[in-house]
């Protein structure tokens, strides 16, 4: 079969236009059929396509996983409304810090309290609590309480003046001895408790405030000095005055070497003169010291000063010689004349040696 161009025109002379139109329509139908076969063959794997280098293919598909659905909301809850208001406003919510501020810090948690604590309570004593105490150097006391007050069983106080820094053990082993063993001894004299003299409480020394001894349990917020106890009727138990009535003085030495461990008054050394030292100081075996010596009260002395000389007296010497005289007329013998002679003044010196010769017979008569 010939096909040449002149044929070619004298066939199709008329459809020239249109053959090239169905060209194109031709080649668009099939790259759409190509394209849409590919498509399909990824879904596919070649069958020869063994170490999966060909088409990719599909993922499997990934199963939701089941999460938990929240509580229902409770009824008594405020809503949702009220506590979004703040963050609405431009305002963060107390709970929530800011974005642009830093986080604060958590507060360290709060110290629990001690059974001591919990035990020592305002009907006992007014003993607010107060930081622990670390330092200077070994001084220290934990669980420490400011003693202001004793509240008596009737609802009085007694207070202490000045306020004592004791550790709580310290403090309700005071309270205890003024409610129990104090109150009672006031009330056989008549009256009732109303101050306690604190001499010292807590002060980081050595003892007897010497340098370099040992700490003093005043260091250790361990220790209180007492005095005295004041009376309402205006009188006072002095712990140490030898004036009061020994028997009251022996009731409180026993009364307190049987509550703290150690007890020091007079007699023990100089230092406790004046005051009584109590403390509850740890020992071995439980070792107890009670040094206080109860003196005697002390002896009525006499006054040093003679009684001044009434206005209406005659001098001395006048007194003298007439007392003389009256003692001789009342014997009527020699020896009270001798002794008016005796009290006649001495011969001046001066005067001639006749006077002399005359009081020679008196001297001789007189042996």
């Amino acid at each position: 079969m010939s096909f040449s161009l002149p044929d070619f025109r004298r066939k199709w002379s008329c459809r020239g236009n249109m053959s090239a139109r169905a060209a194109l329509v031709t080649a668009a139908l099939g790259l759409t059929l190509v394209l849409a076969d590919r498509a399909e063959a990824r879904s596919y794997a070649a069958p020869l396509d063994i170490f999966g280098l060909g088409t990719p293919r599909p993922r499997r598909s990934v199963h939701a996983a089941r999460i938990p659905l929240p509580k229902p909301r409770p009824e008594d809850a405020p809503k949702a409304t009220d506590e979004a208001a703040p963050e609405a406003d431009g305002n963060p919510s107390p709970d929530k810090p800011a974005a642009n501020k830093p986080a604060e810090a958590t507060p360290p948690p709060e110290k629990q309290l001690s059974a001591c604590r919990i035990a020592l309570t305002e009907e006992i004593a007014v003993a607010p609590s107060i930081p622990d105490i670390h330092g200077p150097g070994a001084c220290s006391g934990e669980d420490l309480v400011r003693l202001e007050a004793i509240v008596l069983p009737d609802k009085r106080k007694v207070a202490v003046k000045p306020a004592a820094i004791l550790r709580c053990t310290m403090a309700s082993a005071i309270a205890d001895w003024v409610r129990t063993d104090m109150v009672p001894l006031a009330a056989s004299l008549g009256s009732t408790i109303t101050d306690l003299d604190n001499f010292d409480s807590f002060e980081c020394r050595g003892r007897n405030r010497i340098v370099g001894a040992m700490l003093s349990e005043h260091g250790k917020a361990n220790a209180l000095d007492v005095r005295s106890l004041k009376l309402a009727n205006g009188q006072s138990i002095g712990l140490t005055d030898r004036t009061l009535s020994r028997d009251v003085r022996e009731r409180v030495l026993h009364s307190v070497c049987s509550r703290f461990s150690t007890v020091l008054g007079p007699g023990s050394d100089w230092y406790h003169e004046d005051h009584i030292h109590l403390d509850l100081a740890q020992r071995r075996n439980d070792y107890r010291i009670c040094q206080w010596n109860v003196w005697d009260p002390l002896p009525q002395v006499a006054p040093l000063l003679p009684a001044e000389r009434p206005e209406e007296a005659p001098p001395r010497e006048v007194a003298a010689k007439s007392e003389g005289a009256k003692e001789g007329a009342k014997d009527g013998t020699k020896d009270g004349a001798d002794e008016q002679e005796s009290a006649k003044p001495a011969a001046p010196p001066d005067k001639p040696a006749a006077d002399s010769r005359k009081s020679k017979p008196a001297t001789k008569k007189r042996r």
